[in-house]
């Protein structure tokens, strides 16, 4: 079965464009070095009664939006595999400002999932 990377975050609006920039920069890195899948989806309809909607789960602020994307592998060695390569790649530095960052990496959630089932 796959291995799937999952990744939660609030966004501020205003930094829509430059997410999309970084994610399409990273997203090129990630499959060039073996990820099956590589997507980013923004929260577009949140309003389900009577559960809990991404943006509370994310603790967005006013003028936030959210973020959810996976990185789909072969499994969890083809992941730590895949991930390794990606961090050593100087090219992913360049999507990072440290001194301006486009989102909080610390109000960022991460997990790695095993796929339970997959048609």
């Amino acid at each position: 079965m796959a291995y799937v990377d999952g990744f939660v975050l609030p966004l501020a609006k205003a930094k829509l464009e430059a997410y999309r920039k970084q994610a399409e920069g990273a997203g090129k890195i990630w499959m060039e070095h073996g990820a099956l899948a590589f997507r980013e989806c923004i929260a577009e309809d949140m309003n389900a009664e009577n559960l809990r909607s991404f943006p509370n789960l994310a603790n967005a602020k006013e003028g936030e939006i959210v973020v959810f994307s996976y990185i789909v592998f072969k499994s969890r060695e083809h992941r730590d595999e895949v991930n390794a390569k990606v961090m050593n790649d100087p090219r992913l530095k360049e999507f990072c400002d440290e001194k301006d960052p486009i989102f909080d990496c610390k109000r960022m959630a991460y997990g790695g999932f095993e796929v339970l089932v997959d048609y």
